[in-house]
């Protein structure tokens, strides 16, 4: 029988560690693949209102920040608390509910970054 089992590779399953990145075979707490990516861009952020796929319910996107995911969150959450709505961040955009793009600028330009308006 435990000759078995390690041709299997070993531990089958275990709740002790909780998910698993599937790329690095870590915790997702500790998963290492995921920190190393940095998006990088031209410095500029752009910050846009879209409604696509949402329902008629417009939503501001802020892109091409270079920050680590959770400077993103941080981020996120500053801009959000600045609008008084919610929102989230998503593969490295961060979403802001209700059409807040003089807010979001202003407060991003405040903080030192270098901010452009896109879209219409």
């Amino acid at each position: 029988m435990k000759n078995k089992l390690s041709s299997l590779g070993g531990l089958v399953y275990s709740t002790e560690a909780g998910r698993m990145c599937p790329a690095c075979r870590q915790p997702v707490a500790q998963c290492i693949c995921k920190q190393a990516v940095v998006p990088s861009g031209d410095g500029t952020v752009r910050v846009s209102r879209e409604t696509k796929g949402r329902g008629g319910k417009s939503v501001t996107l802020v892109k091409g920040l270079a920050l680590d995911a959770a400077g993103l969150t941080a981020l996120g959450k500053q801009l959000k608390a600045a609008c008084g709505t919610g929102g989230t961040v998503k593969d490295g955009v961060i979403e802001i509910q209700g059409d807040h793009v003089d807010k979001v600028m202003s407060s991003l330009q405040a903080g030192g970054y270098k901010v452009k308006r896109a879209g219409g």
